[in-house]
């Protein structure tokens, strides 16, 4: 008799492990949600842009729900995690960029380009510098390079890349001549002069034309008590989308540290005019443990159809090396 009572009392109470299930379920589904909507999530202290930048790592929900289906030996939570990695999948593998070349066999010639946050604290720029030279670049676009940084990179790298041209704390260097350089203000308003950051200069390649590259550092992002501090940094973004607009080049690149991934919606206003290479991985930041690529080549009139971070250097970033194919002559 009173084992019957017993199981009277229980029978409408849900079970601890049905209660964890449900958990789980609306974790993926919460997932798949921010998976497929992400640019509907509001940016309010910056919060659509963080999502964003990060989505590649909502993925680490799916060990979460496989371990939880084990355990539980829930066919449900199962089949929720084989959801949210379709979903995953979907938006991911490839990150598509609208409009955007295809990769593949092109009939003109390559461009190497390697970018680098070199970091204005670099104590190692000849083992920096060798590094970079390991992906035989074409063309090295730096950023934070201090006019003591300028000089020992233009020893390093002068041998192999004898065309040079630098403006304020950013530099390139190339293989092939180098001319019409001039600054790029992308101050965001209120920074003073000495904010110098955008350099403009074409780099005169075999095929007709050449290929203009803006060499470029955008703000970085902070953390304060209203969210994420973003707004200096999308003055900047601004202020480039409308460089790279007037420009009518016909081959245009952008090498620079743009303190954001190309999934995030801040970046519009120049990814609507230049394209990269989407992927899950390749980070750049930081160099220790990178989580996220901020670093990146970027193009219009020709094709980036390959790019992937170099080895450590004595920086906080770690290089990228992009292959760029030009248009045919």
């Amino acid at each position: 008799m009173r084992d019957v009572v017993k199981h009277a009392r229980g029978a409408g109470r849900p079970r601890k492990g049905g209660r964890r299930g449900r958990v789980l379920v609306a974790l993926a589904a919460v997932t798949a949600l921010l998976l497929l909507g992400h640019r509907w999530v509001p940016d309010a202290g910056g919060l659509g842009s963080l999502v964003e930048t990060f989505l590649p790592w909502l993925g680490l929900v799916v060990p979460l729900l496989v371990a939880g289906a084990v355990l539980r030996r829930s066919a449900v939570v199962a089949v929720a995690a084989v959801v949210v990695v379709a979903v995953w999948v979907a938006v991911c593998v490839p990150l598509p960029v609208p409009g955007a070349p295809p990769a593949g066999p092109h009939d003109g010639d390559r461009l190497v380009v390697v970018q680098h946050n070199v970091s204005d604290t670099n104590a190692d720029p000849d083992g920096t510098a060798a590094v970079l030279l390991a992906a035989d670049p074409d063309v090295v676009a730096l950023v934070e390079v201090t006019p003591p940084l300028v000089a020992a990179f233009g020893d390093a790298l002068g041998e192999a890349l004898p065309y040079r041209s630098s403006q304020g704390t950013v530099a390139v260097w190339s293989r092939h001549p180098l001319t019409e350089a001039e600054p790029v203000d992308l101050r965001p308003p209120g920074v003073a002069a000495s904010w110098d950051r955008g350099l403009r200069v074409t780099v005169d390649t075999p095929g007709p034309g050449g290929a203009r590259l803006y060499a470029v550092h955008l703000p970085s992002v902070r953390l304060g008590t209203a969210g994420l501090g973003t707004t200096a940094r999308d003055e900047s973004i601004a202020r480039l989308g409308a460089e790279l607009s007037a420009d009518a080049a016909p081959v245009l690149l952008v090498a620079g540290d743009l303190n954001t991934a190309l999934e995030d919606r801040a970046l519009a206003p120049v990814t609507a005019e230049v394209t990269g290479r989407r992927q899950v991985f390749g980070f750049t930041f930081p160099a220790a443990a990178p989580v996220v690529r901020i670093d990146h080549v970027l193009a219009r009139g020709a094709s980036v159809v390959s790019v992937a971070p170099l080895g450590r250097t004595a920086s906080d970033h770690l290089p990228v090396v992009a292959e760029v194919a030009l248009p045919p002559g």
